[in-house]
């Protein structure tokens, strides 16, 4: 149904604009008694087979929503109705911004892509706090970045804000210095500020009476050497993993005509070098540290490659966009049925 007739309603409209339709949308119906329920039973897969325990964390199944689409926090609830097995919020800074300017988010149809140049467009670390404080059983990662103004130097002072602010609410922690969409943020993805970085929020975690894991995403533009870095830094910083990969700046074999538009490309181009990625960090450390897939699921089948490359959960983004909530169920009901 959604392919058939609401997809293609959707996408004759600007895709920011529909984003938010959409979102008010979800949020109406999920209001509408009986709908809560109703959005559970078409989507949600429930086995004790799709159980997994990451990082100390049990997981009711290995499918999660990754950043990006619920940035603050405003629809966690009603999104993991469609059978999501955790929901990531972010990427969140400390103060709210508006992010790049308009248009800044693109289709490329052909490609079944999509490209942003959002900019971390948020309304600040403390508004999303308010709306997790009234969370009901979701488990919710929370994606942390930078503010825009803020120079690289003092950069690590942003992070630990929106870590403080966000530990009682979130389950775990994703430090984002992999989009390619705020000037100078990938020079973070070097190995002396990196590992800074992550040792001064692993310091600020072991002073908590329970830690929550860590992870670090990362950009799928890393050359084998970076990637080996970044083996080295998650060893001596002992975060807990790895979320492989965000967007990727490179337009290798695009047909869309607005692939030239800047900003970070995801979906199915993204598909063969995240799972690349995850295979290297997997075969190079030996599964020293779990890592979480995402980049160009779009089929049940996709995820799997990204299981048996070496990760122990996926995140779909574009996949969700472009093949509807359905694509969740599929990839419960195939991980079953390798089970």
């Amino acid at each position: 149904m959604y392919k058939i007739f609401i997809r293609p309603l959707l996408f004759c409209f600007d895709p920011e604009k529909v984003h938010y339709f959409t979102f008010s949308a979800i949020r109406f119906l999920n209001k509408i008694p009986g709908f809560s329920g109703l959005f559970q039973s078409l989507y949600e897969v429930k086995d004790a087979r799709l159980e997994r325990e990451v990082f100390g964390i049990k997981f009711k199944n290995p499918v999660g929503l990754a950043a990006g689409f619920d940035k603050d926090a405003k629809l966690y609830q009603e999104l993991s109705n469609f059978g999501f097995g955790f929901i990531e919020i972010g990427t969140l800074t400390p103060i709210g911004q508006e992010g790049n300017p308009k248009k800044r988010l693109f289709r490329l149809k052909e490609d079944n892509a999509i490209i942003n140049r959002m900019g971390f467009n948020n309304g600040g670390v403390k508004e999303a706090v308010e709306r997790l404080k009234k969370n009901k059983g979701v488990l919710i990662g929370g994606n942390i970045g930078k503010n825009k103004v803020t120079p690289n130097e003092e950069a690590v002072k942003d992070y630990e804000i929106c870590f403080e602010a966000l530990f009682p609410y979130v389950d775990y922690f994703v430090v984002n210095v992999s989009s390619p969409n705020t000037p100078n943020l990938r020079e973070l993805q070097d190995k002396k500020p990196l590992t800074e970085l992550l040792q001064t929020l692993q310091d600020k975690n072991n002073t908590k009476p329970k830690q929550k894991p860590i992870l670090l995403k990362i950009a799928p533009d890393l050359t084998d050497e970076q990637l080996l870095d970044i083996i080295d830094i998650v060893n001596e910083t002992k975060i807990a993993g790895v979320i492989a990969t965000n967007t990727t700046i490179s337009r290798e074999g695009l047909q869309s005509e607005n692939k030239s538009e800047m900003g970070g490309l995801s979906g199915k181009p993204l598909t063969k070098r995240s799972t690349e990625v995850i295979r290297f960090l997997s075969e190079k450390s030996n599964k020293s540290f779990p890592i979480i897939g995402v980049g160009g699921i779009h089929t049940a089948e996709d995820a799997i490659e990204k299981l048996n490359a070496g990760a122990s959960l996926v995140q779909l983004y574009t996949g969700f966009i472009y093949e509807g909530p359905a694509l969740v169920k599929a990839i419960n009901k195939k991980i079953l049925e390798n089970s």
